[in-house]
Order: structure tokens, then C-alpha cells, then sequence
């Protein structure tokens, strides 16, 4: 999956834990596994002007 922003997953981890949350960065990859698609078609499907998914 192509993630915009240039954040590794223990950055992302650090995001959360700033904030008093624990969570691991295998946690991090398997929610952008998971999850990450479907933001990815709902972005898509309200984006009037995206490109086709799969060619950024």
C-alpha cells in the first residue's frame, strides 16, 4: 500500500505513545495491513479529480 506521509512504523508508533497509548510498530503494520485499503476506497470514492487506484 502507498502511504503519502514518510513515516516508518515506529514513527508512527511514537504518535500514540506521546499521548501516554502503547502500542508496537507489528501493531502499527498489521492496522495499515488491515485497514489501510479501505481508507484507501473511501478516499478514492469521494476524491473527484484522483487518479485510478494503483497509479499514483
Amino acid at each position: 500500500m502507498y502511504v503519502r506521509f514518510f513515516l516508518s512504523l515506529r514513527n508512527v508508533e511514537g504518535l500514540p505513545h506521546e499521548r501516554g497509548i502503547d502500542v508496537s510498530h507489528e501493531t502499527i503494520g498489521f492496522w495499515q495491513n488491515r485497514f489501510g485499503p479501505m481508507f484507501a476506497a473511501e478516499i478514492h470514492r469521494n476524491c473527484t479529480i484522483c487518479l485510478p487506484l494503483g497509479q499514483v
